[in-house]
């Protein structure tokens, strides 16, 4: 009977913390980024980055960054997009002031904003990490991580080490949008 008991309160435990960790997700803030091999989901963090995840919305509520490149990708650093000229000197234009943080790290997956030597600005360019950076700590906005589709990031095509990681031919985006805003059928 306690056995019985113990199973039944195990199972129920499982339920409530599987129901929890659904009602978890934000769609409103989390990011579907299609490329050619695969959807990868971008968890966004407002808690940490408000304007950034703002204007990234409403950038891709636009469908601004559909069909843009990855126009630098070091391999074993990051992969960078959001250039509309796709030569890493295009934006929205519209800066955004830097949200640092001491708090986050950036690690394998971590999504972070591109800017110049002004550390206010951040537009449009965005990255993800392939591996650790901890010298980009403090210095660059983290405002988003991956948490599904990393290996599709992976594939991207990387570029020329003697050229800073511009890439021939690069790969595109196919689509980004806000999850909140996709109609998916089951």
């Amino acid at each position: 009977m306690r056995r019985l008991l113990g199973i039944a309160v195990l199972a129920l435990f499982t339920i409530i913390t599987m129901t929890d960790t659904a009602k978890a997700a934000d769609p409103e803030n989390t990011l579907y980024l299609e490329l050619k091999s695969g959807r990868v989901v971008i968890e966004m963090r407002p808690d940490i980055a408000p304007k950034h995840v703002a204007r990234i919305k409403e950038l891709v509520r636009e469908k601004f960054y559909d069909g843009l490149t990855f126009h630098r990708v070091i391999d074993g650093f990051m992969a960078q997009t959001g250039d509309p000229r796709g030569n890493g000197t295009g934006g929205s234009g519209q800066n955004i002031p830097a949200e640092f943080s001491d708090l986050e790290h950036f690690y394998r997956g971590t999504v972070g904003m591109a800017r110049s030597q002004n550390p206010n600005s951040g537009d449009s360019q965005f990255f993800i990490m392939f591996d650790k950076a901890p010298f980009l700590d403090g210095q660059y906005t983290i405002w988003g991580e991956v948490i599904d589709g990393m290996e599709h990031v992976d594939d991207i095509k990387r570029g020329d080490e003697a050229r800073n990681g511009t890439v021939s031919d690069p790969d595109k985006i196919v689509s980004m949008r806000v999850a909140a805003d996709v109609k998916e059928s089951i």
